[in-house]
């Protein structure tokens, strides 16, 4: 194994600083690709639920199409000014959409813990207003990559 794959190794979060992590922070950054290969990057807001990353997304946006016609998305959340406090999580794999498009606020057993969590983390409500000009996308990741670079000032791994 070389330098770099054992620094990898020691920066990787655990599973359970990972979803730690992945609850406390607000922003993710959503990849998707054109019909022509080209990528778009969009900054949104999202909930995990210890397995899969829920996107409430607008309708009407560049993410949403492209999602609809090439269902597969890398997603990055990290944050950190300085190197040594540089932290993330990239997942990436295939979305599905769950619900009803437009959310009506409709029941849907599927989405009674995402929708809490997102009025909650966001909204400081119970439960969340639907404006039905969103709806939900949800990645279960097939990879997932991390890093914590605070690691890297601790004791050796």
């Amino acid at each position: 194994m070389n330098a770099a794959q054992r620094r990898g190794r020691r920066i990787m979060m655990t599973d359970a600083e990972r979803d730690a992590y992945l609850t406390e922070q607000r922003t993710c950054r959503v990849a998707t690709v054109s019909p022509e290969g080209m990528p778009h990057v969009s900054a949104l807001w999202f909930v995990w639920d210890g397995g899969s990353l829920w996107l409430y997304s607008l309708m009407r946006s560049l993410r949403w199409s492209q999602l609809r016609r090439t269902p597969k998305a890398a997603v990055v959340v990290d944050d950190g000014v300085e190197y040594g406090e540089l932290r993330g999580v990239e997942l990436c794999g295939e979305v599905s959409f769950v619900g009803e498009a437009p959310r009506t606020g409709r029941d849907c057993a599927e989405l009674a813990s995402p929708e809490r969590l997102f009025a909650a983390k966001y909204l400081g409500l119970d439960s969340l207003p639907h404006d039905e000009r969103h709806a939900w996308i949800r990645l279960t990741p097939r990879t997932v990559r991390s890093w914590d670079f605070t690691k890297l000032s601790g004791p050796a791994g």
